[in-house]
């Protein structure tokens, strides 16, 4: 079996190292994974307080199942609702209590990230952006050829 390339292993390892950031990141504001990328990602949208379900699934990568299993949760709690779409659409608002939670975790995770990115030349981050997006988008077409 062929090995990966060096670079590849330490584009992985930072993959890795970031996603056990934003776990720890998780933990320390009480929340868990699932549960932290479902706020984040709401927080993120274009409204801030709703998004759709859809877009959150897509978005974080996560299977129907534990969204589906986090958001009971997170309704049971009082932190969500579900509200029609359109169709068969329905998106995840957050409640006041849910906007309040959000503010006290993913809200500092946002601060942080911008936090990062602002202390970085602008050449830096258009740079790191720019080699990203076209890192994804070479890959993309890589996964075509599967």
């Amino acid at each position: 079996m062929p090995r990966s390339s060096r670079a590849l292993r330490r584009f992985n390892y930072l993959l890795s190292e970031t996603d056990a950031a934003y776990h720890e990141a998780a933990s320390r504001l009480g929340l868990s994974d699932s549960v932290m990328q479902i706020l984040y990602t709401v927080c993120d949208s274009d409204s801030g307080e709703r998004c759709p379900l859809s877009e959150v699934c897509r978005r974080t990568g996560i299977s129907k199942q534990t969204i589906n299993s986090a958001l009971r949760r997170l309704e049971a709690d009082g932190i969500v609702r579900l509200e029609q779409a359109g169709g068969r659409s329905k998106d995840v608002c957050l409640t006041r209590r849910g906007g309040e939670l959000a503010q006290d975790t993913v809200v500092k995770i946002i601060q942080a990230e911008d936090a990062v990115l602002a202390s970085w030349p602008e050449e830096d981050v258009a740079a790191y952006l720019s080699l990203t997006e076209r890192y994804l988008d070479a890959f993309r077409d890589e996964i075509k050829k599967l």
